[in-house]
């Protein structure tokens, strides 16, 4: 199975933007989830996490993004990482066939400092990695 970032999707609704993602995954949700909810693998494809305490309401700071909390935390299915300010980060992971992992993602932000490409890029960094057997 080879990865894939399908088309994602953005909405504005006032000063909030949220984009959303569905990103096919080569590998099962066991491989992929220290990808979104360790330092090391957070560092490996989207932003250093300088912190990171992996259970409900532990503090979180991602370098050049912002510190906050662990708001909803599903082990192997659902991280969500909220930030001061506003910014809501969702990773919410399920089975695809037998081998692979669906990524639904939401980012929910204020202001116009994410984008897009800019996700697409790095799903596409993440997908590398894991292609890597990393």
């Amino acid at each position: 199975m080879t990865g894939s970032v399908e088309q994602g999707i953005s909405q504005t609704h006032g000063n909030t933007h949220i984009l959303h993602f569905l990103v096919r995954l080569p590998r099962p949700m066991e491989m992929v989830w220290p990808a979104l909810t360790t330092q090391e693998g957070l560092a490996a494809w989207f932003a250093s996490a300088d912190v990171l305490e992996p259970r409900l309401g532990g503090a979180v700071t991602l370098r050049d993004i912002g510190s906050g909390r662990v708001t909803a935390w599903d082990v192997e299915r659902v991280a969500e990482y909220t930030l001061e300010g506003g910014d809501r980060i969702r990773f919410h992971l399920e089975r695809d066939g037998d081998q692979g992992s669906a990524l639904r993602f939401t980012h929910e932000f204020q202001g116009g400092v994410e984008s897009e490409p800019r996700w697409r890029a790095r799903f596409e960094r993440l997908i590398d990695l894991l292609e890597a057997g990393a």
